[in-house]
Formats: structure tokens, sequence, C-alpha cells
């Protein structure tokens, strides 16, 4: 063997090793199909994502929905434009009209008791703030959204923005649609959520408990998400109290929480209408 043969030899044995030693998730970034920020890369995307998601065993009719898939330009604009999220407490309450998702909180409360003494029994979670979600979310089932489910996932996977966590929600809804329980045909809010209060595909997968579309399928399942993160019946679910993590876990933002809890309390505890303080 020549020198040069050797020193050859040394290289790409020294580069095996290298490759070898590399984190997983630079490998899988390497591989993996490339994000944009515009609508011009997004079909050669799903020919890369089918592509791979075909190797993890994502069956025919899922991919052949996301093939069908088209840009969601609503969706990147409602992505890069969440205003509400930055108002102060009362500005959101306003905007979110909590007075009158706490009016007719109450009537649901009475008129639907035997759903929720069932929920709180098995769960331990008590009807406010499993009310104060579905009025917050969808206007308890008046607005669910109008936009294909998978169409906004797929586009905020492609996206790179926020990628990871919305290629994981990808595959979930693949999964999903594989099932039988979503189709490509499901349709949703700007980000993807289904249901009436409005499930992202992982947690549809962990926590669901039925058709989403059903309210009473749809408040046990988020009873049983509150659960699955900590909730304990009978303890208190303000800010600093026990239960406050758990609706933490529901959403992000910080005013949405307090305005959950604040609604719920008045859900749950009666007073006027008008007093959310």
């Amino acid at each position: 063997m020549t020198k040069g043969r050797t020193v050859a030899t040394a290289m790409i044995g020294a580069a095996a090793l290298l490759l070898s030693l590399a984190p997983m998730s630079l490998i899988s970034m390497a591989e993996a199909a490339q994000c944009g920020s515009s609508p011009a890369g997004f079909e050669a995307w799903k020919r890369e994502f089918s592509a791979e998601a075909q190797g993890k065993g994502v069956g025919q009719t899922a991919l052949s929905a996301l093939m069908q898939t088209n840009y969601a330009g609503a969706t990147i604009a409602a992505d890069r434009g969440q205003r509400s999220f930055s108002l102060t407490l009362d500005q959101f309450l306003a905007k979110r009209g909590a007075t009158t998702i706490v009016a007719k909180g109450r009537q649901l409360k009475q008129s639907q008791a035997a759903l929720f003494a069932s929920i709180q029994q098995r769960y331990g979670v008590p009807p406010g703030p499993l009310i104060a979600i579905w009025g917050m979310e969808t206007g308890f089932g008046s607005q669910r959204g109008n936009q294909n489910m998978l169409s906004s996932i797929a586009t905020l996977a492609y996206d790179c923005r926020r990628p990871e966590f919305f290629t994981d929600q990808l595959y979930a809804a693949l999964k999903l649609i594989d099932r039988g329980t979503l189709s490509g045909a499901t349709r949703g809010s700007l980000h993807g959520e289904v249901g009436q209060t409005q499930f992202m595909p992982k947690n549809i997968l962990a926590y669901g408990t039925g058709n989403l579309e059903v309210a009473a399928n749809a408040l046990n399942s988020t009873a049983n998400f509150l659960k699955a993160h900590g909730w304990r019946a009978g303890a208190g679910y303000q800010p600093g109290e026990p239960n406050f993590a758990a609706i933490e876990a529901w959403n992000a933002a910080g005013v949405y929480q307090k305005a959950i809890a604040l609604m719920g309390r008045q859900i749950d505890e009666g007073g006027g209408a008008a007093a959310l303080r």
C-alpha cells in the first residue's frame, strides 16, 4: 500500500469515526426535508417529507392526503400575528367576551349537570375551568374553524419558524388519518386544532376520548389532559394554587391561563356576571 493510500484510508476512517460520534440530531437534520419561508418550496418539501414518512411506516392513505395539501397562507399570517396574547388581562378578557362566556357557562353548568358531575367524578376536574376552556376555544362549539387541518399543520411543519414542534404534530396527524380517526378533509382552526375544545393531533393521540366534534367527548378529553398534567381533585386552580400548572400546560400564554382561571372561578362559584376579579 502506498503512503498516499495509507493517508486516504486514515482520513476515511477518521471521518467514519466522527460520523459515528455525531449527535443523532445533527444526522437527522441533514437528512430531513428542508424548511422554507415561502410557498415556493412547499411541493418539493412534501415529496421529501413523504419519502421520510413512508420510511417511518406511515401508510398510503395518510401519504396521499399529505400530497394533496396546499400551502396555507392564512395559517402563516395568523402564526405571525398573534397579538391578543400581548394584551393586558383586562383587555384580553374584554376582547374574548369573558362576560358572555361566564353567563353562558353558568347556564350550561346547570343544563348539563349530569355530564359535568360524571366528568368531575372520573377526572377530579370541576365544571368551571372546562366550561371556560370550551367557551374560550370555540364559543361552545360555534366557531371550530374551517381550515383544512392537514394543510395547516403541513405548512407549519414546512415553515422555518417552528418546524420541530409541527413536524411532531404532522406525524401524529398522519397516524390519526391512517387509523381513520381523522381524514385529509378534516376541518379545524388555523394552526390545525380540531374539535369543540381545539385539540392538536399529538394531544388527540394521548388524551382523546372519541369524536372531539361531540361536546361530551371533547370535555372528557380536556379533563383527561388536565388530570394527566397533575390536576388534583379538590385543589384550587387560581395562580399559585396546585392545579394552575395544569392550566398552564393547556396553553403557554400567561394571559390566557389567568383568564381561564378567573372565568372558571366565576362559573363555579357564581356572583355577578361582570365580576371577573
